[in-house]
């Protein structure tokens, strides 16, 4: 989407599954000169804090790649879930949705 990447996460996650998709997040990155990343967690009724701190981590190399992340979708389960386990996700902004989320990364750029 422009200089934008969108990931959706489908499926729930297993370890080796993410840190697939952050290897290959931030190659993309780095190939499309992506200013901003979007990943909709919208159909994830769980996260553990494995995929809680993947999401952090994947902001942070992106942050190093000069592009933002923004997570749209979460379920308010998920937020219960990730303050419960302390997990703070340090760098990422969030939107109620994807439309949202364009918006607010044009506003980051």
């Amino acid at each position: 989407m422009g200089n934008l990447l969108l990931v959706t996460i489908q499926v729930d996650m297993h370890d080796r599954l993410a840190m697939t998709l952050q290897d290959d997040l931030t190659s993309r990155i780095v190939k499309d000169r992506a200013k901003g990343v979007l990943i909709d967690i919208s159909a994830l009724d769980i996260v553990d804090s494995f995929i809680g701190r993947m999401i952090s981590n994947t902001a942070a190399m992106a942050k190093v790649l000069d592009a933002h992340t923004v997570v749209v979708g979460m379920q308010p389960a998920v937020a219960i879930t990730l303050v419960e386990l302390g997990l703070k996700l340090d760098g990422v902004r969030t939107a109620l949705n994807v439309e949202r989320g364009v918006a607010l990364l044009q506003r980051m750029e």
